[in-house]
């Protein structure tokens, strides 16, 4: 599948020069819809910020098991009906990362359980938030006043899943 989009540094307003190697890292992230037809998103409620669930394919483990594994982490459910949607790739020269992110549709399946959050996740206060896909885009557009390199292609990555998400949903 050919990426969504490539985020380069030039598009965050930032000219750290490429390095001459980049380390790979594969994530899985997903857009959940519970029984409403609200999707889940996580509120970092210490840095103020919002993103989708997911994370990084570790040793030994495919992107649908990482996806299956990452859910159940930071939103506490299983999913069914997972669909992929699209893959966004960065390049974050400051790091030296070439980072691919495989993003599905999914759905709720069952009842939503406790998480279990990484200390990483734990400092930034993340929390999980029910909303509508709309109101998932227009938060995460409004949040412009990050100074954070990282968050910054985050922000890019996230909206260009959710706005593929609402373009392909709203022609079924």
């Amino acid at each position: 599948m050919p990426p969504l989009k490539i985020i380069r540094d030039a598009d965050i307003g930032s000219d750290f020069p490429a390095p001459g190697v980049y380390k790979e890292r594969i994530s899985a992230r997903a857009i959940v819809f519970n029984t409403d037809d609200n999707i889940a998103i996580l509120h970092a409620t210490k840095k103020n910020f919002h993103k989708l669930p997911g994370g990084g394919v570790e040793e030994g483990e495919d992107v649908p098991i990482a996806l299956a594994r990452e859910l159940l982490e930071e939103i506490g459910c299983s999913v069914k009906n997972v669909r992929e949607l699209a893959m966004v790739e960065e390049y974050r020269n400051k790091y030296a990362l070439h980072h691919t992110s495989h993003c599905f549709l999914a759905d709720i399946d069952g009842e939503v359980g406790a998480t279990t959050m990484d200390v990483n996740e734990i400092a930034v206060g993340f929390i999980t938030v029910w909303t509508t896909l709309e109101n998932a885009i227009k938060t995460i557009k409004s949040e412009t006043n990050f100074e954070n390199y990282e968050w910054k292609f985050i922000r890019l990555r996230e909206l260009a899943f959710l706005k593929e998400a609402a373009l392909i949903l709203s022609s079924v």
